[in-house]
């Protein structure tokens, strides 16, 4: 019997990694099962040939909140300023503060939209709907409900997180613990969260390579890779250009491509600037056909300062690309000893580890990114989903 499965999602119909996976998982379970993306995109902004969703039978609806009263928003946000305020730990404080900062009138206009689909499972995308998802659980009768956090724990719990406050982090884990299940996108994720708190037990599914590769890079290019959004600090595109041009003070031939739009353009464009390498980097906005970027690559550059997962790097793999990453335990769990890795923030790590990459056995190294890019297989990762929602 099918299966009727609800991804809630802020935006799908925009540019984005989550909103790719989000995507690929869709359609590949709407294979077997109904599956609908439940979205607060605006109607007008629907476009569903945007990672190929026009190919499955998926169904979307668009929801949009309603406005809260002066009295009803009043009283929330003098409840959610005392449990901040306060830095409150208890289980019953964080579910005060859970309706608190989700409305009344809101979560019950979500909560009608969620049962008049009728849904055996519903997934809430990312940490913020989890936890929305984890007020309704109670009114959400018969349904499963899944949490998918897609930030690392570091970025979230981590000394120099940039989200949560203290009150805010142990209230997520309260949140995702009324949820049935929670997925973390790797298996060191799951471990920090069992030493944080035990009584919470997530599991990890990997992400799947979400695009179809194009031609395997030849080798030939002498251009490093990036890609990602310009949110503030997250992918480290500043200590890159910054270690590019300690790298170019050697090396006056390779070029570096960052494809990528977002609130940090205009900073990057600005170093870009002072060091004087407007003819060797080059910011490129996002495409649909992001595959020839990767064939057009020789090795593949992950800066980031966090991630949840590295997808980019699968993707790089899958086009034959060696790798430079900061060394984030995800990249290390996803890569092993494939990857050349620098400590994460050292930017002359950085520029060593960018003409290391350019001295490698170049064609070996291809061959051994092809064969780990074959690891993240999509139906090896929906069966894993599948087992989840059963």
């Amino acid at each position: 019997m099918k299966k009727r499965i609800c991804f809630l999602i802020d935006s799908i119909f925009s540019i984005g990694g989550v909103q790719r996976v989000t995507a690929v998982i869709a359609k590949a379970l709407a294979q077997d099962d109904n599956v609908t993306i439940l979205t607060f995109d605006k109607p007008e902004t629907a476009d569903t040939s945007l990672y190929g969703m026009d190919e499955a039978p998926l169904h979307f609806r668009h929801f949009a909140y309603p406005q809260a009263g002066r009295i009803e928003n009043t009283l929330c946000k003098a409840w959610s300023w005392f449990y901040l305020k306060r830095r409150l730990q208890s289980q019953w404080a964080s579910t005060l503060y859970g309706y608190s900062s989700f409305p009344p009138s809101l979560r019950r206009a979500l909560t009608r939209e969620l049962q008049a689909g009728h849904y055996d499972v519903v997934i809430g995308v990312h940490a913020p709907l989890a936890g929305r998802l984890a007020t309704m659980k109670r009114a959400l009768k018969g349904v499963k409900t899944i949490g998918w956090i897609h930030n690392s724990f570091e970025a979230i719990y981590g000394k120099n997180h940039l989200y949560l406050g203290e009150a805010r982090q142990r209230h997520y884990v309260y949140q995702f613990r009324r949820l049935d299940k929670v997925v973390l996108l790797c298996q060191h994720d799951v471990e920090m969260y069992d030493a944080y708190d035990a009584a919470f037990k997530p599991t990890a599914i990997y992400n799947p390579l979400t695009l179809k590769p194009g031609k395997p890079s030849t080798g030939q290019s002498k251009r490093f890779l990036s890609i990602g959004r310009f949110s503030y600090q997250h992918k480290g595109f500043d200590l890159l250009i910054e270690a590019f041009h300690l790298f170019a003070q050697k090396d006056k031939e390779w070029m570096l491509d960052i494809v990528g739009e977002g609130q940090e353009e205009q900073m990057l464009r600005t170093l870009i600037r002072r060091y004087q390498l407007e003819d060797r980097v080059t910011i490129h906005p996002f495409t649909k056909h992001i595959q020839s970027f990767y064939s057009q690559a020789q090795v593949y550059v992950l800066s980031s300062r966090w991630e949840g997962f590295g997808l980019v790097l699968v993707e790089a793999m899958a086009h034959g690309l060696p790798v430079v990453s900061s060394d984030l335990p995800t990249s290390q769990e996803i890569m092993g000893d494939f990857g050349l890795y620098f400590k994460n923030g050292d930017i002359e790590g950085l520029s060593q580890r960018l003409y290391d990459a350019t001295q490698v056995d170049w064609t070996s190294k291809s061959e051994e990114a092809l064969q780990i890019a074959r690891k993240f297989d999509i139906n090896n990762i929906i069966a894993q989903w599948k087992a989840l929602m059963d």
